[in-house]
């Protein structure tokens, strides 16, 4: 079977040129040194998620999202992901998005939970949620997604170590909160190939990048970062810039770095 096909099916014919709205954001808390520019302010995210609903969209998790587009009812719909499985997650975005009526997704690392980000060597150590926050949220309802086995960049490993990252992690997860994973997010945003058919294999029904690729469909789905700087004038501008992005082909796969600095322009 052709890659190509397998890794865009389950999303409209013109996916690739209407991929959803999707947000990205990381840390939700207060932050003085913040060299990623990962982190919003609890005040921030609330007038965030405040535009959103004044402006009659709903924030919903990739999951729902993705049911509701194939059953044409996603038009004022916008997706909220949260990478990394911060334990700020838990304290200051969930009250805000339960204010509204608003679902999520949060992608955890389940090798590293109730420990730190360490692969932020630049950063202020983040605590993650614990096994038993996550198993909480869950139960609560909202979508736990897979950020890999142990964070770690998927383009140029092995099919043994694709496997892993992929299988390994939703058996972790599924393990964990007694229920089907069926997300997951690319640490770094990196995805090459390899990294989606190996996700796609895993048994996963989509998975999140960061930029507009040639693999853009189920498996990548481009993301817009969302910044602490953000207001609604700013978001709606970046909704734009996704949009036209849809309509542009050829972009190269990215990689972790340029990933990163896609992610923050």
């Amino acid at each position: 079977m052709d890659a190509e096909p397998a890794l865009r099916r389950g999303l409209p014919a013109d996916a690739a040129r209407t991929a959803p709205w999707i947000l990205m954001y990381h840390s939700v808390t207060y932050e003085q040194h913040d060299p990623y520019l990962l982190t919003v302010s609890p005040e921030r995210f609330a007038a965030q998620m405040a535009w959103l609903a004044r402006s009659g969209r709903r924030g919903v998790g990739v999951r729902e999202l993705l049911r509701a587009r194939a059953a044409g009812r996603a038009a004022r719909l916008v997706g909220l992901t949260f990478d990394d499985g911060y334990a700020d997650f838990a304290r200051h975005a969930v009250p805000v998005l339960r204010r509204y009526g608003f679902t999520a997704s949060a992608y955890v690392v389940p090798d590293l939970l109730g420990g730190h980000n360490g692969w932020d060597p630049d950063g202020p150590r983040k605590p993650l949620l614990t096994a038993d926050e996550v198993v909480e949220l869950a139960a609560a309802g909202w979508e736990i997604g897979s950020h890999g086995l142990s964070h770690t960049a998927l383009p140029g490993l092995s099919a043994a170590e694709l496997a892993e990252q992929a299988q390994g992690s939703r058996r972790a997860l599924e393990h964990l909160v007694g229920g089907p994973v069926t997300g997951f997010c690319y640490p770094y945003g990196a995805v090459d190939r390899a990294a989606a058919e190996a996700v796609r294999e895993a048994g996963y029904q989509y998975a999140c990048a960061i930029g507009h690729s040639e693999l853009t469909g189920r498996f990548a789905l481009p993301r817009c970062y969302v910044g602490d700087r953000d207001g609604g004038l700013r978001l709606l501008a970046k909704q734009g810039r996704h949009h036209w992005r849809d309509a542009v082909t050829g972009r190269r796969v990215l990689g972790p770095q340029a990933a990163e600095r896609e992610a923050v322009r």
